[in-house]
């Protein structure tokens, strides 16, 4: 986790514009029907009291509700369903940007450590209502649950197949890991009244009750073993590949059609295929379609991630710096992607009509080498990625908060955007956002 200050879109030096350019990267203009409400809220619902630790900072925690936002066609116009991860939690590394005290000082000589301050806190779906006075409710709290009713905690799982660390407490203490645990990026409610989540640490997709139970959980397949302690029905379903996933860069993004015929997904950054440095230099993400009545895997395409100069507000050289937030469902092959660094969120139109189709082929083979990440021309690999159009960048809206996770279509047909606050270890808050007059436009839902 990185700790950036806000650089107002005021302030752009020429240099990043010019890098942007240089990169082939739009550099879109405003639209002059584009209007943007920001929304706050001081419901007690989203207050976890502070943390601190002796001769540190005092820092306030509240709810990230904002990992994912989704809206049934039949909710209210302006209630949504939100849903928050794991909860307030970060490396050993990033103790001195927290609590201001050396990070040996909880987790001395432990390698891989992740604290978390709250560990008994549940991942949670929520329901939101925006008000017109630019506030808004938390209507509804469902705490994930296991099968026996109990809520599960956002702690690490206990995995051999992909990479995990050790959880610790404020104090440096040890945490098990748990099987039932679920680090929660995304969400789509169904018109049944249950829940399609998407899950970063396995990663996985979980289907989830109108009460918050967990039904099922789907892992890549070959993992199984990873979570048979847990209390939940668990399957293989998803692609064995997926396990290559870099430490916490799984699955952060969900969708559905319109139509409701469609999931979609992808992963957060290339897979680490071969090994960490492929990922580290890769801009090859893989996206997923599945069918969401079986879950089956109906089709795999590429989608190509930005150049990391090209975020304007914070230009890198790290091509690992761009991930996939989120997407949304607009059409039967078009989907809304969120493409973000820590201060950037850029919002891609996508169409799949004409990409090329990679399920069941060798790029789903380990084996393969160049792996599907390691290629640099993708043309010459007779691959089509598919096609992007950007249709929002917040460098050019200042007031839009960092780390928007969270896309949602409001009644009215406006787009609500959402940020992950981080529960309040960055000083970060819930802030809503409702973007109008937007190129944006949904097929009606079905």
């Amino acid at each position: 986790m990185k700790f950036r200050p806000f650089t107002s879109a005021l302030l752009l030096s020429v240099a990043a514009i010019s890098a942007a350019a240089i990169s082939g990267a739009a550099v879109p203009a405003v639209h002059a029907a584009e209007t943007i409400t920001v929304y706050s809220s001081t419901d007690p619902k989203l207050d976890l009291g502070s943390m601190s630790v002796p001769g540190g900072k005092t820092r306030q925690l509240n709810v990230g509700i904002g990992s994912g936002a989704g809206r049934r066609a039949t909710d209210p116009a302006m209630t949504f369903w939100t849903i928050s991860d794991r909860g307030a939690n970060f490396t050993c590394g990033d103790v001195e940007d927290v609590l201001g005290v050396d990070g040996k000082t909880i987790c001395g000589d432990i390698k891989g450590g992740r604290i978390y301050p709250q560990p008994d806190y549940s991942p949670s779906i929520y329901r939101i209502t925006l008000k017109d006075d630019r506030t808004f409710t938390v209507d509804t709290v469902l705490p994930l649950r296991d099968g026996q009713g109990k809520p599960v905690t956002g702690l690490l799982n206990p995995l051999t197949h992909a990479s995990t660390e050790q959880p610790l407490d404020l104090s440096g203490k040890k945490l098990e890991q748990s099987a039932d645990a679920v680090d929660a990026e995304s969400i789509v409610p169904l018109a049944d009244g249950t829940f399609w989540v998407s899950e970063e640490n396995g990663p996985s997709l979980l289907h989830v009750a109108a009460d918050g139970k967990i039904l099922r959980r789907i892992v890549p397949q070959g993992t199984e073993g990873d979570f048979k302690a847990a209390h939940y029905p668990v399957d293989g379903g998803l692609p064995a590949i997926l396990a290559k996933r870099f430490l916490n860069r799984g699955l952060e993004s969900l969708a559905i059609t319109p139509d409701g015929k469609r999931l979609a997904t992808i992963i957060q950054n290339p897979l680490a295929n071969p090994d960490a440095d492929t990922y580290r230099g890769s801009k090859n993400a893989r996206l997923w379609t599945l069918d969401p009545a079986t879950l089956a895997v109906t089709g795999e395409y590429v989608y190509t991630l930005d150049d990391p100069q090209s975020f304007r507000l914070d230009p890198s050289k790290k091509q690992s710096d761009p991930r996939i937030s989120e997407m949304m469902g607009l059409g039967a092959d078009r989907f809304l992607v969120l493409e973000r660094t820590d201060g950037t969120t850029k919002l891609y139109e996508i169409s799949l009509a004409g990409a090329t189709d990679i399920h069941g082929t060798a790029w789903d083979d380990v084996k393969t080498s160049p792996s599907l990440e390691a290629s640099k021309d993708l043309a010459a690999a007779k691959v089509v990625p598919v096609t992007k159009t950007l249709r929002f960048d917040s460098a050019d809206h200042p007031e839009v908060p960092v780390k928007i996770e969270g896309l949602a279509v409001t009644g009215d047909g406006s787009l609500l955007m959402i940020n992950d606050s981080d529960f309040g270890i960055t000083g970060e808050t819930t802030r809503p956002v409702i973007l109008k007059g937007s190129a944006i436009a949904a097929d009606p839902a079905s």
